[in-house]
């Protein structure tokens, strides 16, 4: 009995130091994918866009870029959910297109990232933009950046802002993000960036 136990014991300690070894792989790899992002230098944009979700964090930066860019349109993800109160407020009191023409609001369906990047497929289709910046969170950067390459049409930049997370808010965010990447890698969205023709609701007044 003895001589079985030992066996046993080395096979726990080799599958536990295995185990480890792909734990602490992944995480170095989520670490570098969702926190220790690096994005391009913004460039000349006919559209600035923020993506749904975190607006206090988001709205702000995309405000600014776009003034810095001088670029065309505002364009902002209305979700009516609790993080997204401060840019759903800005598209209630920027709705009237005679005078704000130049704020694009729409409601993405599904509502999430795949369906943001479909309305945005089809808003560039609309207004012909060839540049596009899209503003989200560091740890979104990588889901949505695929996300908007498999069916925006034009040449989209990617900006992040940086959440305010714990350690344990930020390892949650791992373990999504990891399983969102597979699955849009996986199951694309759009099988290639194309002319969407059926337009998003874009919240407008008469």
């Amino acid at each position: 009995m003895p001589a079985l136990r030992k066996p046993r014991k080395k096979t726990v300690v080799i599958a536990s130091a295995v185990l480890l070894a792909l734990f602490l792989g992944w995480l170095i790899a989520a670490f570098q994918l969702f926190y220790n992002v690096h994005t391009s230098a913004p460039k000349q944009a006919d559209a600035v866009v923020m993506l749904g979700g975190a607006s206090k964090e988001r709205l702000l930066d995309a405000m600014m870029l776009r003034f810095d860019l001088d670029a065309p349109y505002l364009v902002i993800s209305n979700t009516h959910t609790p993080g997204n109160a401060s840019a759903d407020d800005y598209c209630d009191t920027h709705s009237n297109k005679a005078v704000y023409a130049d704020v694009v609001c729409f409601s993405p369906d599904p509502m999430d990232t795949r369906g943001e990047a479909v309305a945005l497929a089809s808003l560039a289709a609309e207004y012909q933009w060839k540049n596009i910046t899209v503003f989200t969170s560091s740890y979104h950067i990588e889901r949505a950046g695929t996300l908007m390459g498999q069916c925006v049409n034009a040449d989209v930049t990617m900006m992040s802002t940086s959440p305010q997370f714990t350690p344990w808010q930020w390892f949650r965010r791992f373990v999504i993000e990891t399983g969102g990447l597979i699955d849009v890698n996986m199951n694309p969205q759009c099988e290639s960036p194309t002319d969407v023709h059926e337009a998003p609701a874009v919240n407008q007044w008469p």
